[in-house]
């Protein structure tokens, strides 16, 4: 099959979660023959510069790279609010990169056009003009949802009733998105099931609908790793240490480690003065830079990540919203770390707490759980065997794939 990706950030490198998770598709799809091409946008938010991409992966991708202005632009921003469209979305139109997009449409035809977010469904109408291929949304979050756990967690008036309108107008957007593509392939089955119901009935509630037909095929397309690329070595592990990883430019990222530092880490410290935690991604904000509490050791963005996730012993995700499924999570199932996480930041993974992740939701619980992994290092080994055992059968990429592949066999027809 000939392929088109329609990304919203460079695939490549794959060094944060949206990346990731494309680039496991697009190197899967090649990987098993088909033809993939991709088009992405290249902002300030993930700058990229095309003369660093290897070779090798130019020749099997044909990447090609626009450049589009993502800043937030208060004035325009403002004139938004009287006209009921998503400005999440608005910022991502372009007519450089509908210009370049119609001119891969006119060179070649496509089986598949997949569009990786929401952010690119005002691209939906060029599709349907220059090609004929078959339209696939790949969900990696249920978007609006995280705008909604953000305004619930706002504490400004202000601020909390401008984030509630953000969150309003793009589940307008995307609910209305849902029945102009050919097929959804959500990130999780929570996802999913949402979808349907949205497709099915838009007014009901989640909890009523009991697996609806729908005209618009949904399955899921989760994230996936090579098991074989996180080789699990206890001896180059700091022991004991936590750390978290991720992309610190996400808001439910910041909010999550402020929420850990402020309510948790205090008392970890007093109870286990020589413990360390680990803060490691890109984008670093300047507050985290500056933090100064004994044994919070900033790293920013490390060379590689799989190394450090490897080099330490448990991971902390103090995650309170957010929407479809953790990466970093999965990274740190398969070096079989112990992950530590509130409910929400393990969401959408097929985890059994106190079996291969430990789960918490309140201070007292993260001081229990990082307690109970100090004192019995046995228990908190067998979590992490466990979890990479879960890897390996229901996040292994080479499976993803072939399921993958039969959904586009399904819509293709």
């Amino acid at each position: 099959m000939k392929v088109l990706f329609i990304c919203n950030k460079s695939p490549w490198p794959p060094k944060e979660g949206g990346p990731m998770a494309m680039n496991m598709l697009i190197e899967g799809l090649v990987k098993t023959g088909h033809l993939v091409r991709v088009l992405a946008i290249n902002s300030f938010k993930y700058t990229i510069d095309p003369e660093s991409i290897p070779a090798e992966y130019v020749a099997k991708t044909n990447i090609d790279l626009v450049t589009v202005d993502l800043r937030i632009k208060p004035f325009r921003a403002f004139l938004n609010l009287f006209t009921g469209r998503s400005y999440h979305i608005e910022r991502f139109i372009s007519r450089d990169f509908t210009q370049k997009l119609k001119e891969i449409l006119r060179e070649s035809a496509y089986d598949i056009v997949q569009l990786e977010t929401l952010s690119m469904g005002p691209y939906i109408p060029t599709i349907r003009q220059f090609s004929t291929a078959k339209i696939v949304l790949r969900a990696h979050n249920i978007e609006h949802r995280i705008w909604q756990r953000v305004a619930e967690e706002t504490r400004n008036p202000l601020k909390r009733w401008y984030v509630n309108h953000l969150s309003r107008t793009l589940k307008n957007y995307e609910l209305a998105i849902l029945n102009e593509v050919d097929g959804i392939a959500a990130i999780t089955s929570t996802d999913a099931d949402y979808f349907r119901s949205q497709l099915t009935y838009p007014e009901m509630p989640v909890s009523q609908v009991q697996q609806p037909p729908s005209h618009i095929p949904v399955t899921v397309i989760t994230f996936g790793v090579d098991p074989g690329a996180y080789p699990c070595a206890p001896e180059k592990t700091e022991y004991p240490s936590l750390f978290t990883i991720g992309a610190m430019n996400w808001i439910p990222n910041q909010e999550g480690i402020r929420w850990f530092l402020l309510n948790v880490w205090m008392d970890i410290h007093r109870q286990f003065p020589s413990l360390k935690y680990y803060l490691a991604g890109r984008e670093m904000p300047e507050w985290m830079k500056s933090l100064k509490l004994p044994n919070v050791i900033v790293l920013g963005e490390v060379e590689n990540a799989i190394d450090f996730i490897r080099s330490k012993t448990i991971m902390i995700v103090p995650l309170f919203s957010g929407s479809g499924i953790r990466i970093k999570i999965i990274e740190g199932m398969a070096a079989g770390k112990t992950i530590i996480s509130t409910s929400m930041g393990a969401e959408g993974i097929d985890c059994t707490n106190h079996e291969n992740i430990l789960l918490a939701n309140l201070p007292c619980e993260f001081f229990d759980m990082i307690s109970l992994c100090m004192a019995n290092r046995k228990g908190r080994e067998m979590i992490g065997k466990n979890a990479r055992k879960l890897v390996e059968t229901n996040y292994n990429s080479d499976l993803i794939i072939r399921k993958l592949e039969a959904f586009y066999q399904q819509i293709a027809g």
